[in-house]
């Protein structure tokens, strides 16, 4: 299990790191690709990271295996080796590479614990997505697991797993019965936090290494900020 800072240069939290893998605790604002912002990503202050710590003359290569909404933070995993990309997409593909979510919600859930399945729409135009009780054209299936593990004084926080991966899911679901994620002005939330971040946070994932064959467990730190640190008690 490896749930503390290993690195903490350049702003880039690195929380696991083998010859094979790397893991880093995405801040706020950071995007993990470039995108038509023209902003650095992620991915290239790790491959900056990778070559200043290993003297490393010309390119290194860095394969992104799955991604973070930009206000969204928490753990994203990267390839450092050819060999182990394609494995580690595999275990995304299939779903075996387990993530776990952790949301500030205003509004109390309708129930404890729950499964909710919808069908998503995006729109490309405002790049959101919209949640629907039956299936219409070209909408996608959306299942995601919640339970209530903590009740703060004004909020409550929420753990999530996923069955299906689609856009913005998390955020639009929780929406939809009512409970907008704290921040998150662009599906129902009334007020944007100060560093323009949305309360969720890609907590723990547990995956096989592709090339050991053992089982790895890792935590990311939640962000600094008061609420956060009261979900540490």
């Amino acid at each position: 299990m490896s749930n503390k800072i290993l690195s903490n240069k350049n702003n880039l939290q690195v929380i696991h790191e083998d010859n094979h893998i790397i893991v880093v605790n995405k801040r706020a604002g950071d995007i993990v690709q470039g995108d038509k912002t023209g902003d650095k990503p992620l991915s290239e202050v790790v491959k900056s990271y990778l070559k200043d710590k290993y003297n490393k003359d010309g390119n290194v290569y860095l394969g992104v295996v799955h991604r973070l909404d930009r206000p969204t933070t928490g753990i994203v995993m990267f390839a450092k080796t050819s060999k182990a990309l394609p494995r580690l997409n595999k275990l995304f593909a299939e779903k075996t590479a387990k993530k776990t979510y952790w949301a500030l919600v205003k509004n109390q859930p309708p129930k404890t614990n729950d499964t909710l399945i919808h069908w998503l729409k995006k729109n490309p135009k405002n790049n959101k997505s919209t949640a629907y009780i039956k299936e219409i054209d070209a909408s996608k299936k959306a299942v995601l697991h919640y339970k209530v593990i903590q009740k703060l004084d004004n909020f409550f926080l929420l753990e999530i797993d996923l069955e299906t991966g689609r856009h913005h899911q998390i955020r639009v679901q929780l929406a939809s019965i009512g409970c907008p994620i704290k921040g998150d002005l662009k599906y129902g939330f009334d007020r944007s936090n100060k560093d323009a971040s949305i309360s969720l946070h890609a907590r723990t994932l547990t995956f096989m290494h592709p090339v050991k064959k053992e089982k790895v467990f890792v935590t990311a730190p939640l962000p600094n900020d008061p609420l956060w640190d009261a979900c540490n008690t």
